[in-house]
């Protein structure tokens, strides 16, 4: 268990790291002054401070940080006044924005970077059918082992395990789905067939054990096939929690990513260190986009929320008077907090489950 949660450690704090680093390095280049860059969260254990004015500091708990910007927490209008040209209220609206997106951007890189590495070592699933299982949808329109599915609904399938996601995220729509056999492609339509057992959708179709090689140039290109998977399946999760398919017992926090952390070590160890790493290198890829897409949804507190109001003053010409925006963003900070605490306990009673 401590060296789950060294793992832990390691993997949290390139994530917010990166995440931080992305806002720090466009504010810089935008003549925006950081007054604090914070690598986790509580009391400070260690600062240094850097030649351009910013104090970095570890704190004492391992989740979460900050970039803490010159006149950001600034809400009354005189003293906004007051600042000088450095502040972040003083940039222009264009500047504050593209630094607000620096940080979520900043972790997709870095997810991208890792799938890269990821499959240059691995390579990738390639969309061909294994199986087709008997009196199944897939097996009603006709599809046989050795396909290659090439687009369902329109839309490119690159890797197996989007094929896998189209099932997961179905609830009864048809599909149209595009694939190739013997160098020809064909078409057909076909509506998943329910299976209470599970209570899901299934299209019948079993896939992912051929992979391809990646070289020199091809390894990019997969790579960036893995941040469109990751992408696709952060977004179609949400899409379940709002159809009611998950709820608050599916969250984790902080100590359910420890369990898993545990979880991937304890399988993954018996096969040598490059498997674990390369393991843990696919689970960081995964909570790096997560943490990206999280940020960007359009909720107070975070990144996205921060968005909304610079979007809005992008259109109106003028900002929302900074009093009422630090009034919804404190409403999200102490709904974000209840939720946490909730998702903590949750992750507790699981954990000793």
């Amino acid at each position: 268990m401590i060296v789950s949660i060294l793992i832990f450690i390691l993997i949290f704090s390139v994530l917010v790291i990166s995440h931080e680093f992305g806002h720090y390095s466009i504010a810089r280049r935008n003549g925006i002054q950081v007054n604090e860059f914070d690598i986790g969260m509580g009391p400070t254990l260690w600062h240094h401070k850097s030649k351009s004015g910013t104090d970095v500091c570890v704190k004492a708990l391992p989740i979460g940080g900050a970039c803490v910007f010159d006149g950001m927490d600034t809400l009354d209008e005189e003293g906004r006044k007051k600042l000088d040209e450095h502040a972040f209220p003083n940039a222009s609206v264009w500047a504050r924005i593209a630094t607000v997106l620096g940080g979520p951007f900043a972790n997709f890189l870095l997810g991208y970077i890792l799938a890269v590495i990821i499959v240059a070592f691995c390579g990738s699933d390639l969309p061909v059918v294994q199986q087709v299982m008997q009196d199944s949808a897939a097996e009603e329109a006709g599809l046989q082992p050795g396909d290659v599915i090439t687009k369902i609904n329109g839309r490119s399938i690159h890797v197996y395990r989007e094929v896998s996601l189209e099932s997961i995220f179905n609830y009864g729509e048809q599909l149209t789905i595009t694939y190739e056999r013997n160098g020809e492609k064909n078409t057909v339509v076909l509506t998943p067939k329910y299976y209470e057992d599970d209570d899901r959708y299934y299209i019948g179709l079993v896939g992912g054990g051929e992979t391809v090689r990646c070289n020199a140039f091809t390894v990019f290109q997969y790579g960036w096939y893995e941040i469109e998977y990751w992408l696709r399946a952060t977004y179609g999760s949400l899409g379940l929690i709002f159809r009611g398919h998950f709820d608050i017992n599916d969250l984790s926090g902080p100590v359910g990513i420890v369990k898993t952390v545990d979880d991937t070590y304890t399988e993954t160890k018996q096969y040598g260190i490059p498997t674990m790493v390369l393991t843990f290198m696919n689970l960081t890829t995964l909570l790096s986009v997560n943490l990206g897409v999280m940020n960007l949804l359009p909720l107070p507190a975070l990144d996205g929320g921060r968005l909304v109001f610079l979007i809005i003053e992008a259109i109106r010409g003028k900002p929302v008077p900074p009093e009422k925006e630090g009034m919804i963003h404190l409403a999200g900070v102490i709904a974000l907090m209840i939720l946490m605490v909730v998702v903590l306990f949750n992750d507790i009673g699981k954990f000793f489950a």
